[in-house]
């Protein structure tokens, strides 16, 4: 039998995305209350949240959203990585309000913790990325157009991570649309 490494590019980046997922959902989290939400796209969900960062651009006016779209079109998968909202009762201030019950009553506002916790699972996941070989960025622009599209409707906050399999990144030496 012959394996050709370029027909398995895609089995390998969804494998390997299972992968970080796991290590994103196994990171600490705040508390122990475990609020994320994570999934993965491919094909042509994939390319219809780059069609969704071409429009964020025009309707957001931000040019950096374009060159974002270009390197999601050319990953293979991309994860999205969210948190809903809860707080946590520990009154840390850290949101910008004295008490969680100040905060909470203003919803549109994120407990800090629950941000946090994404960050930490994060930084679990790109950790696992560069253990696989498997080329990544971690993108606000695309996790704002899953939002858009209404892709992890319980979270508020989502952010992305684009994985990519090919000789050359796509995420580094990008021009800058400022």
């Amino acid at each position: 039998m012959i394996i050709d490494e370029r027909t398995t590019r895609e089995e390998a980046i969804l494998e390997a995305a299972r992968e970080i997922m796991t290590a994103g959902r196994t990171a600490p989290k705040g508390k122990g209350v475990d609020l994320i939400e994570i999934i993965t796209l491919s094909g042509k969900e994939l390319h219809a949240l780059a069609a969704a960062m071409r429009k964020a651009s025009d309707e957001t006016g931000l040019k950096f959203f374009l060159r974002d779209a270009d390197n999601i079109d050319a990953s293979l998968a991309v994860i999205l990585i969210g948190t809903r909202q809860q707080t946590m009762s520990l009154n840390c201030g850290y949101c910008g309000y004295a008490s969680c019950t100040e905060k909470d009553q203003r919803p549109d506002v994120p407990c800090a913790i629950n941000s946090v916790d994404v960050g930490i699972a994060l930084g679990s996941m790109a950790a696992k990325a560069a253990d696989l070989r498997i080329d990544s960025r971690i993108m606000f622009s695309a996790g704002y157009a899953a939002r858009k599209l209404g892709i992890l409707t319980e979270c508020r906050q989502i952010l992305a991570m684009p994985l990519s399999i090919s000789s050359k990144s796509p995420f580094f030496d990008r021009v800058s649309t400022r």
